[in-house]
């Protein structure tokens, strides 16, 4: 499982133009799902994600978690397993069909409390990246 996480000031997902999902200050996180993913790595990804002291604390220093104030949005993201290695167009052999990462998916959400979008739909995100901050997470 893939997690990119970027620290947001505003981020918001629309489906059909109808907004699914807007946050103020917290994370977005992109979520890609791949075969051998199962519950426990989702529940450890979502935990590792709201432990990630990313925000500034009272010295301007990245030492603060998530905590309450802040909010999260996610969006399935398969295109975090895209293979370019070998050609110009990626392959996504990598990622987990939908009647598997969509579980996930919603169990992670679900974990952290977060907003998201539509699983399978296509999406337009909108996000302003504070810092910049932006991780790579991935559990195995």
């Amino acid at each position: 499982m893939r997690a990119l996480v970027q620290r947001v000031s505003r981020a918001a997902v629309r489906v059909d133009g109808a907004v699914t999902g807007a946050i103020g200050p917290g994370l977005l996180v992109l979520l890609g799902i791949t075969h051998g993913d199962d519950e426990a790595v989702a529940d450890r990804l979502a935990d590792k994600v709201a432990a990630l002291r990313i925000f500034e604390d009272a010295a301007g220093r990245m030492n603060e978690p998530l905590g309450e104030a802040r909010e999260v949005l996610v969006v399935s993201q398969f295109t975090l397993y895209g293979d370019a290695r070998r050609d110009n167009r990626p392959s996504f052999v990598a990622a987990a069909r939908p009647e598997q990462a969509e579980p996930l998916y919603e169990r992670f959400r679900a974990r952290l409390g977060a907003q998201g979008g539509v699983f399978g739909a296509h999406m337009e995100v909108e996000l302003v990246n504070d810092g910049p901050v932006t991780l790579l997470l991935e559990l195995p």
